[in-house]
């Protein structure tokens, strides 16, 4: 018997291996010096640059987000996702993206599939500036059924000491300013899954009217990427905190970068909530506080901005032609988050 005889094909894993080989070579910065193909990948940091720089990593899946994709046939979308994800994540501690590694892992390999997914993964690295530098290619017959596959990031960044983002400089009168999100993000896709495509009882191409698209195109909208946005703005010190809004909605996530004797006071009816949100809350019948608690509801990041400077961030983001909302404030009290005003959904 062959390998290939028990469904791991070396011969077709090598094709689409050269192929993420070159792939990712379009993400290579002069920093990186292996190419895609060695045991380790070697990255060099720029020692003119930094002073006293901290590394920042994390790590993410997509999550059941994958099953919109299994089932539309569109794949480059949620390889895009993972990136931002983590690049998103460090982020919020000031960090500069510097690599990125994947991790993809399939029961059968398919080839065209793999490319779309690292397709997407390599775009968006070049848009974040950081290199796709290596990662790992599984074939794993019985661990997945036909067209199904598994998902992961592993990102790498830095910031100087001095700049860390740790929550410890918010203070009550911090302002807290919202940037939108593109819909559900890489979150809540377990509920919204079971809400469309069971209680509702829709098909991924099915019409919504109420989201003037269809309903797994809607799904699949892409995880934002806000370093390009926010770079200038956290490089110069304007924010005290940035908080990703991820599962656990704001209700989970901003309490993260709060120090003690701190609360954030949300202000419902200061953004507007995406429609999706609207439509996954009428099928569920879902009480404003699940909602909170569980989907971004419109918000992909948070700024958590002195006083002294709002206006500066505020002009940042206009040249940038960056929507962005008030949407409350720092006070004192516990480490929590609580809200005034009514959510329309």
């Amino acid at each position: 018997m062959r390998y290939a005889d028990a469904g791991v094909d070396i011969s077709r894993a090598d094709r689409v291996k050269q192929r993420i080989r070159h792939l990712a070579g379009r993400t290579f910065t002069r920093s990186v010096l292996t190419d895609i193909g060695s045991f380790g990948a070697l990255f060099a940091l720029d020692r003119k640059r930094w002073r006293n720089p901290v590394l920042v990593s994390s790590a993410d899946g997509v999550g059941t987000k994958l099953k919109i994709a299994f089932a539309t046939g569109v794949h480059s979308t949620v390889g895009g996702d993972i990136v931002n994800h983590c690049v998103n994540d460090i982020l919020t501690q000031g960090a500069e993206p510097l690599f990125f590694l994947d991790y993809l892992a399939m029961g059968t390999l398919d080839a065209a599939v793999a490319e779309q997914i690292i397709d997407g993964a390599s775009r968006a690295c070049r848009l974040a500036g950081c290199a796709l530098i290596g990662g790992e290619t599984a074939e794993m017959p019985g661990m997945y059924g036909p067209g199904e596959y598994d998902l992961a990031g592993f990102i790498v960044g830095v910031v100087e000491r001095s700049k860390v983002l740790n929550g410890a400089a918010v203070k009550p009168g911090d302002v807290l300013i919202g940037l939108p999100s593109s819909g559900l993000h890489t979150n809540g896709y377990s509920l919204a899954r079971k809400l469309v495509f069971e209680v509702a009882g829709l098909k991924p191409d099915t019409y919504v009217h109420e989201l003037h698209n269809k309903i797994g195109a809607e799904l699949l909208q892409p995880h934002r990427c806000y370093w390009p946005l926010l770079k200038t703005i956290v490089t110069r010190g304007w924010v005290s905190a940035l908080a990703h809004i991820t599962g656990g909605g704001i209700t989970g996530n901003l309490p993260r970068v709060l120090p003690r004797n701190t609360q954030a006071v949300i202000e419902l009816g200061t953004w507007p909530v995406l429609p999706i949100f609207g439509y996954l809350a009428g099928l569920g019948k879902i009480e404003s506080d699940e909602m909170l608690r569980t989907f971004n509801l419109g918000i992909g990041m948070i700024l958590v901005v002195p006083p002294k400077n709002l206006k500066k961030v505020e002009s940042e983001l206009k040249r940038r032609r960056e929507k962005f909302f008030r949407i409350g404030r720092i006070e004192t009290g516990k480490p929590r988050v609580g809200y005034s005003g009514q959510l329309s959904l």
